[in-house]
């Protein structure tokens, strides 16, 4: 596991070709929420949140898989009452929830889920520069 710029609050993991995206960008951030005191969950709400914050990084992970010709890296940083997850593409698409929402549709619930268990998300983009981050933040719990 990678610190980046030797700072415990920043986790970063290079994905790039690896097989097995998904589950090892979950592994990675669940290592995270150990390491970080999220896990093991005291109560049902911590708990909650701890599995938000996996779903919310295999939907980031999927969703770059799926329309950005896979994901670059993955970041997990800490801060005052949240966690931040960045997931870094080379594509050029806009990740956006799908209007109107309709629960028996199979597929393209991701950004959905991402809008509806993060207190914020977005992207960001660098001029000049291919890809985006798009990055989604999860409330501490309580």
């Amino acid at each position: 596991m990678e610190t980046a710029s030797g700072d415990a609050d920043v986790r970063t993991l290079a994905l790039g070709a690896a097989s097995g995206t998904v589950p090892l960008a979950r592994d990675f951030t669940r290592q995270a929420l150990y390491d970080w005191g999220w896990l093991p969950a005291a109560t049902a709400d911590r708990r909650a949140a701890a599995e938000d914050v996996l779903l919310v990084v295999s939907e980031l992970v999927t969703n770059a898989c799926l329309h950005a010709d896979g994901p670059e890296s993955l970041r997990v940083l800490r801060f005052d009452g949240a966690l931040r997850l960045e997931v870094a593409d080379l594509g050029a698409g806009q990740p956006a929830p799908r209007t109107p929402h309709r629960a028996g549709r199979p597929g393209g619930h991701g950004m959905f889920i991402v809008q509806r268990l993060c207190r914020a998300w977005g992207i960001d983009r660098t001029p000049g520069a291919a890809g985006k981050t798009v990055w989604a933040e999860v409330a501490a719990p309580a």
